[in-house]
């Protein structure tokens, strides 16, 4: 490891010891199987192998071309500082290459598809991968659930517990990586637990150190694309709130006939001003300047368009109950220490009466929230000074990006690049050729693999659309102003 190993957690008054006793094994072959050498086992299956580790149980195994893939629960301690106080099981997936070959632990920060995926990392490195799924999302979610246990210690505390559970199967290096929130998620796992991984790829990664701040999305939106699709989508924007009486009826009418409620955001005029201002955002966020054409002209639309049109950028459905429910750890988050962002949009004044809602007001009322504003300022400053084998990738037109992460004089071997034209979707293959080779070469370095692949630059494993997606598919890209 870049460092030397952390000693192991004393959580064995939990469920027993962390990782699995001494195992020596031969290399696995491309099925998953291995030589087992361990006088208390003769089992040859890397499965068995994984269920030996105490807490670990399967949920399914599918099957795949190259892989195993297994969807699994660990137990977890509610409270890190507590761990004899309750537990809870918290959902991963392991795709399974090879014992010899490094790994990629991710998380999106979110919930966990139990499709099998690659990252882009995982691709590059031709490696293994752990996917966590982050705790409170369901079914990842102590019972009774108290939410003072959702932060993001706490939440770096599961991922270093997994690690050190299946580090003893998998022994070769060891990347972190996620998307959007996903890529805040392994940031602040390295702060945490700075001498686990021997990289991270941290894609879009959102940083609002100071929550009240926010000037740098004011700027973005003033400059991003050209005027010309700036003022179509601002005009779009503005009519939705200029028919505000007569669009709200056909989004009543909408709600009625799908059960939708509006008891957390308090009324359905205030979620659907929500999704209006978050329209701009969204195309931004999800589309681009190459579609701008394809938004109707709002002086001549017609009410159904005007209407169809945020939906499809939007999403109706974003603020009501049932479209909040299954966020409401992210929104949690975001008032308590993640903070989230607002704008000024001064082309709706005088027809925006909430402007844009606070997180908490997305947050059920029952419960308890504080907004602690040392945390993000603390992480902020631990990569500037710290910063140790990190990548941050970022889209030149995503808004997400206003507000990077950036490496100081202090950090070592770490880069912030930027893809120009892309949105929240953006990823090493879209840089420049200059940084596309270095950030390749530098993933495949930490990743421990023989200096002619590093010097060639280039992903080991070939693109497969079976299994590779574009933009890490656990993270959110439904519709709301979320990472």
């Amino acid at each position: 490891m870049r460092k030397s190993l952390r000693w192991a957690l004393s959580l064995s008054v939990l469920i027993g010891t962390v990782g699995s006793s001494g195992v020596a094994t031969a290399a696995d072959t491309e099925t998953g199987s291995a030589t087992v050498v361990d006088s208390q086992s003769t089992s040859t299956d890397i499965k068995d192998r994984i269920l030996a580790i105490p807490g670990m149980s399967l949920i399914e195994e599918k099957p795949y071309a190259g892989y195993r893939y297994f969807v699994l629960e660990y137990v977890q301690p509610i409270d890190h500082h507590r761990p004899w106080a309750g537990t809870f099981k918290q959902r991963i997936s392991i795709l399974h290459k090879d014992t010899s070959r490094p790994t990629v632990f991710r998380t999106s920060g979110y919930g966990l598809s139990t499709t099998p995926s690659r990252t882009e990392p995982t691709r590059i490195i031709d490696g293994n991968q752990v996917s966590m799924e982050y705790r409170f999302f369901t079914p990842s979610r102590p019972q009774p659930a108290d939410w003072s246990k959702l932060d993001i210690w706490q939440a770096a505390s599961d991922q270093h517990r997994i690690y050190t559970a299946l580090k003893s199967i998998y022994g070769q290096k060891w990347l972190s990586t996620g998307a959007s929130k996903g890529g805040m998620t392994a940031t602040y796992y390295e702060r945490f637990y700075p001498r686990d991984m021997d990289g991270v790829v941290a894609y879009v990664a959102p940083n609002d150190v100071v929550n009240k701040e926010d000037s740098a999305y004011d700027r973005f939106f003033e400059t991003v694309g050209t005027k010309d699709c700036r003022d179509r989508l601002n005009d779009m924007q503005r009519e939705a709130l200029v028919r505000r009486e007569p669009l709200e009826k056909k989004y009543k009418a909408w709600a009625e006939s799908e059960g939708a409620t509006f008891n957390t955001v308090g009324s359905l005029d205030k979620a659907y001003e929500a999704v209006v201002l978050d329209f701009v955002w969204g195309f931004w966020q999800y589309y681009g300047q190459d579609v701008c054409d394809q938004i109707p002209d709002a002086a001549t639309a017609s009410d159904d368009t005007v209407y169809e049109t945020i939906d499809a950028y939007s999403g109706w459905s974003a603020y009501t109950d049932q479209g909040l429910e299954y966020y409401t750890p992210y929104y949690y988050q975001a008032a308590t220490e993640l903070g989230s962002p607002t704008i000024k949009q001064p082309h709706l004044n005088g027809l925006s009466r909430y402007g844009y809602q606070p997180a908490s007001s997305f947050v059920p009322s029952d419960i308890p929230m504080k907004f602690k504003p040392q945390v993000m300022r603390d992480v902020d400053d631990w990569v500037r000074k710290n910063a140790n084998q990190m990548l941050f990738v970022y889209g030149g037109n995503d808004p997400w990006g206003s507000e990077k992460f950036r490496v100081g004089k202090g950090a070592r071997d770490s880069y912030v690049y930027v893809a120009p034209g892309m949105n929240h979707g953006a990823n090493v293959a879209g840089l420049v050729e200059s940084e596309r080779a270095n950030a390749t070469a530098r993933i495949l370095a930490w990743a421990g693999v023989p200096a002619p692949a590093v010097q060639a630059a280039r992903p080991l494993a070939a693109f497969d659309a079976r299994v590779d997606v574009a933009v890490d598919e656990d993270a959110t890209r439904e519709h709301g102003l979320r990472p």
